[in-house]
């Protein structure tokens, strides 16, 4: 079984070669994404393993057709950025990575949501100028606080437990919500306009479907408290970044910490540092003091690696053997 590995980096051979040694697959990695313009390298593979990043989109799958390419392997939960209505169409199985590491992404949250409160970044930056004034580096606990979240999928749950943990109030909002975990005391459902309002801290943990796509947008900010702390770590587009960027420039929103960006595809998971930044918005929100951006690492934990790792060759396994894919996602 020959399987191309697409935007692969040292952290994803490691594991993937790790976890290859039950299986004896022949593995290629590419440093490349998966585009029209370099689908050709996929030629001669049976499986195309990609990432978030990789543009999956109508004529990538023709070209996987052709190919005869059988299976996607996404290393990810996510799958928005595959067209399913053409891999359908066009023969080809998707299987994805629905759970790697619930813990990871919680956790970055968490740090995100810290290191703006406590301005551990900035303060770092200036005791290595010997810079030990403490101006400026005022925060606020998180007791007490009311902590939003939007989604309490895995991801959600954890984060809610966490903040729970901290002393402060959780109030949720899914389309499904959790019985036991609302029995459970940790969090209290409510609609959105009820969180907007009455949260302190909002961390977005739905995927990015066309119902939530630009789910924060100018309205919903402006139901906000003044100051409000917005953390996303699920996808970019789940965020109207030119809104975002009107409530930091207004002061209604007081911190943003963000792992995801809408146009991060070609920026992040790349080195830039020797070129000029193209994109204006997210240079734009770069030289805000109260913005905090990773390029899209909140996945990236041993634990997490190991997972994703076996996780995507027990799909290709399934495959191979031609059984029924436990994590299939099916064409709309």
């Amino acid at each position: 079984m020959k399987v191309v590995v697409f935007d692969s980096h040292k952290y994803d051979r490691d594991s993937l070669e790790a976890a290859n040694r039950k299986y004896g697959y022949e593995l290629k990695f590419l440093d490349t994404r998966l585009t029209a313009d370099t689908v050709g390298l996929a030629e001669g593979s049976d499986v195309v393993c990609a990432f978030v990043n990789d543009r999956i989109d109508k004529a990538v799958l023709q070209a996987l057709k052709q190919f005869a390419v059988g299976l996607i392997a996404t290393r990810s939960a996510g799958f928005n950025h595959i067209d399913l209505k053409a891999a359908a169409e066009a023969g080809i199985k998707i299987a994805r990575v629905p759970e790697y590491s619930p813990h990871a992404v919680a956790e970055h949250a968490v740090a995100m949501i810290m290191a703006l409160n406590r301005k551990t970044h900035h303060a770092f930056l200036r005791t290595r100028e010997l810079n030990f004034r403490l101006d400026g580096l005022v925060g606020f606990d998180i007791y007490k606080k009311v902590v939003g979240v939007i989604g309490t999928g895995r991801i959600g749950q954890v984060l809610a437990r966490i903040m729970s943990g901290f002393g402060a109030e959780v109030l949720a909002y899914d389309v499904a919500p959790n019985a036991a975990l609302a029995a459970s005391g940790v969090v209290k459902y409510v609609d959105l306009p009820t969180l907007y309002s009455r949260a302190d801290i909002i961390s977005l943990h739905v995927p990015l479907k066309p119902e939530t796509q630009h789910l924060l947008n100018q309205e919903a900010i402006a139901l906000m408290k003044p100051g409000i702390m917005i953390i996303n770590t699920g996808r970019g587009g789940l965020i109207d970044t030119r809104a975002l960027i009107r409530g930091l420039k207004d002061g209604r929103i007081g911190y943003a910490g963000l792992d995801v960006y809408e146009e991060e595809e070609g920026v992040f998971f790349e080195d830039l540092s020797a070129l000029i930044l193209q994109d204006d918005i997210l240079a734009r929100l770069l030289t805000f003091p109260n913005v905090l951006i990773t390029s899209h690492q909140g996945f990236l934990t041993k634990e997490a690696l190991v997972n994703i790792a076996e996780t995507t060759l027990g799909n290709v396994a399934e495959f191979a053997s031609r059984r029924e894919l436990t994590n299939e996602v099916k064409g709309i």
